[in-house]
């Protein structure tokens, strides 16, 4: 009981201020013998600093009568009405309770940040490793809040007071972890904080325990995952190569660097082939970069700039070595570097006067190198280490793989346009038949540019086909079907079968395309068509679709529906047949083909965008021009996934007065009146240079209809943008060509035919053949 209520109170100095009985009995001086005296006076022997600053451990004290007496004493700080210590409470831990002084020890040695806060959030006790971090003695600390020590402790959101505060209200355990920024008094470290409340034997919260534990590596280690993880989806978003870049520099600034940029070779921004990287001077080209702090350090490249790169600097070698360097002040070539970059821009020069560490890592994808990536620290931020350099290096890694994917398929989307714009027409030929106008949007999607293609190809006899397909897929091999469909379609109407028939050749075509090659030439969905004639003496429009989207007709009265046929089968399906459909349509109708890109989209519906295509086929335009742009500003979707091909047509009509009909007695003694009605025709046409030329091809032609073909045989003048000479018969049988012998009495009528022509040729009709003939009109 003597060691239980032996309990001395000293002031800020050390001197004795109370003595209790026990104390008395313990070492024999009553209190009037002690109270005023240095409490060093009754040690026997100093006590360890250690001891002292902990507050607790072993003492030897000299007794009245001059022996010596161990004891293990404890003192408590008294703290006075501003908080601060006015005094200690020493008692003696009772004898046969080792287990406390090492409890103390422990608390005082322990590797963990450990302190005891009173309610008010003041410190009671703060361990050697809490004392070191903080770099001030016990004294300093003992009676003051941690904002009196940190200004910033609650600043950067700990909530280190908000967690002690919880704890005293509620009585519970708290555990939270925390990060202080490399501005701090601590430095850049990571903490998981424990906080448990203290009691007394009435079970009151009397202080707060805190035990703190370093997990900065642990913490950084999650960054570095979390910002690779992060970066696996952030970067190459877009197949844009400046975007990608764009993306690298925003996952590095700030979490990573305060300042970063990305510069490339200039052919990995152009079309041309990888390059090799030159040994000496390396020219690269600016394309991203960004800083923590706004406006410093102001960019020395601007974006877009070309800037040369000496061998010694970081980026040159990095790309001339094919890995990363790491660089720093008093490295001899970041020393040279910073020298001319301070010449070069020297309202930097604060800024570099910073700089901890530079770090460039090469952009290489797939074997060949693109560009360098930099990243620079700046005090007070840490220099990079080792793992920093990994981490850049996976970071760089990813990035270039997804800039090389931009850079190969805007290479193949520029191939495959220029392959499409050679396919498609450049001008309209010259005919009379429609007035046209047509629009060609590419698509701007990851998916590549479409196999979409229109045409315009005048026929025989005035008559012009309008043509627009669809090849499924997308890039290069869609495009260059595309090519072998347009090629195919221009030789089938040469040889002017109807739309349906024309659509069963294409589509045996398509199928013997898909057979050859695997389907991957026509992507094994085939591709759409729809094929259309109109002739303009008789008004009549003729069209067939192998799968396509109906064409939308505008009559001149300003009303506006899509056209009712049959879609038909895809081309390349095979064995399902294709049906004809015709429409006789007044002088000044439009019609709109156009591909399924201006009307289909995964969020809209194809009814919708039909009707509202009708809609704006009916607006006011003073050109087939002006209304192709309203159209596709109409009804275009904001971001088409797909390639859109718009041909707009504007029939004509020829009148009677610049056509002529006659029928012909199958006898040859009737050829020479029907030379002489020519040539009365023509000069009512205003036609007599060309009289002589046009009398030698009806001659010839009518007289092989008479000889060769079967009745009724007619003979048809018609006056457009040509002369054009038609004389048809009941038979099938095609003419050709032949070269006659020396002694041969006939076999010359369609060579001289041939000769004195601009082309001529025969077509298939339903009641037999028509044998075509045009030459050109005398100018004016």
């Amino acid at each position: 009981m003597e060691h239980a209520s032996a309990v001395a109170t000293l002031d800020a100095h050390g001197t004795v201020t109370g003595w209790s009985e026990g104390a008395r009995r313990l070492t024999g001086y009553p209190a009037e013998e002690v109270v005023g005296r240095d409490a060093r006076d009754l040690l026997a022997r100093d006590v360890p600093p250690a001891d002292l600053s902990g507050l607790a451990g072993p003492a030897l004290l000299r007794h009245r009568d001059g022996s010596t007496v161990a004891l293990c004493l404890r003192g408590a700080p008294l703290l006075g009405a501003t908080g601060a210590p006015d005094g200690f409470a020493v008692t003696v831990e009772p004898p046969g309770e080792p287990g406390r002084v090492l409890t103390g020890d422990t608390f005082q040695q322990s590797s963990l940040a450990m302190s005891v806060h009173d309610t008010g959030q003041r410190y009671l006790r703060v361990n050697d490793t809490a004392r070191r971090m903080l770099g001030l003695p016990e004294e300093e600390l003992i009676g003051r809040r941690l904002p009196e020590i940190m200004e910033e402790v609650d600043a950067n959101g700990s909530g280190f007071l908000r967690h002690l505060q919880q704890v005293v209200d509620t009585g519970r355990p708290a555990h939270y972890e925390t990060f202080t920024p490399a501005s701090s008094l601590l430095g850049e470290h990571a903490w998981t904080v424990e906080m448990w409340p203290v009691r007394d034997t009435s079970g009151e919260v009397t202080a707060v325990a805190v035990a703190g534990f370093e997990t900065t590596e642990q913490h950084r280690a999650r960054q570095r995952l979390g910002l690779l993880n992060a970066a696996a989806t952030g970067i190459g978003t877009t197949l844009d190569v400046v975007r990608t870049a764009e993306e690298l520099i925003g996952f590095l600034v700030p979490r990573f660097a305060d300042f970063a940029s990305v510069d490339l070779l200039d052919w990995v921004l152009g079309a041309d082939e990888p390059l090799a990287v030159p040994a000496e001077e390396i020219e690269l080209r600016r394309v991203a970069h960004r800083a923590a702090t706004e406006d410093f350090p102001r960019a020395s490249v601007h974006l877009g700039e070309m800037d040369a790169y000496p061998p010694y600097s970081a980026p040159a070698r990095a790309l001339r070595e094919g890995r990363a360097v790491r660089t720093g002040p008093g490295d001899p070539g970041f020393d040279r570097w910073m020298r001319v970059r301070n010449e070069q821009a020297p309202y930097n020069r604060a800024y570099r006067e910073r700089v901890r560490s530079t770090l460039a890592v090469p952009l290489m994808a797939r074997g060949t190198t693109l560009g360098v990536v930099v990243a620079v620290r700046a005090a007070p931020r840490p220099p990079h280490v080792d793992d920093d350099t990994v981490l850049a290096e996976e970071l760089a890694s990813r990035a270039a793989v997804c800039i090389d994917n931009a850079r190969r398929f805007a290479r193949e989307r520029s191939t495959a346009l220029a392959l499409q714009h050679s396919l498609l027409p450049k001008g309209m030929p010259g005919q009379a038949a429609v007035e046209v106008a047509h629009r060609y949007l590419p698509s701007v999607s990851a998916a590549g540019i479409g196999g979409d293609w229109f045409d315009v190809i005048p026929l025989s006899g005035s008559r012009v086909a309008l043509v627009v397909g669809d090849v499924v897929g997308h890039g290069i091999p869609s495009t260059a079907t595309m090519g072998r469909l347009c090629t195919a379609v221009r030789t089938l109407a040469d040889v002017d079968l109807p739309p349906d028939e024309l659509l069963t050749h294409l589509d045996d075509l398509v199928t013997h395309l898909t057979a050859g090659d695997g389907g991957n030439e026509v992507a094994e969905l085939g591709a759409t068509c729809l094929y259309a004639v109109y002739d303009p003496v008789t008004r009549v429009l003729t069209m067939a679709a192998a799968g396509h989207p109906a064409p939308a007709l505008v009559l001149p009265d300003g009303t506006a529906r899509l056209v009712r046929m049959t879609a038909g089968p895809p081309l390349g399906v095979g064995g399902l047949p294709f049906e004809a459909t015709e429409l006789e349509l007044p002088e000044g109708s439009v019609v709109a083909l156009y591909t399924d890109g201006l009307v289909e989209d995964r969020d809209r519906d194809v009814d919708h965008a039909t009707a509202e295509l009708c809609r704006a086929l009916t607006a006011p335009a003073n050109s087939l021009e002006t209304l192709c742009d309203t159209v596709l500003k109409a009804v275009m979707p904001e971001e088409p996934g797909d390639d859109v091909a718009l041909l707009l047509a504007r029939t004509r009509a020829l009148g009677t007065d610049r056509i002529r009909t006659w029928d012909v007695l199958p006898d040859p003694a009737h050829v020479a009146t029907v030379r002489r009605s020519v040539i009365e025709q023509l000069a009512d046409w205003g036609l007599d240079e060309v009289a002589f030329v046009t009398e030698l091809v009806v001659s010839e032609l009518v007289t092989n209809a008479i000889r060769y073909g079967e009745p009724p045989i007619q003979l048809r003048l018609i006056r457009d943008t040509a002369l054009i000479c038609e004389v048809s018969d009941a038979s099938s049988t095609s003419p050709h060509l032949r070269r006659a012998h020396a002694y041969d009495e006939g076999g010359r009528g369609l060579l001289l035919v041939a000769q004195l022509t601009q082309r001529w040729g025969s077509r298939q009709t339903g009641g037999g053949k028509t044998i075509w003939a045009e030459q050109p009109l005398p100018e004016q």
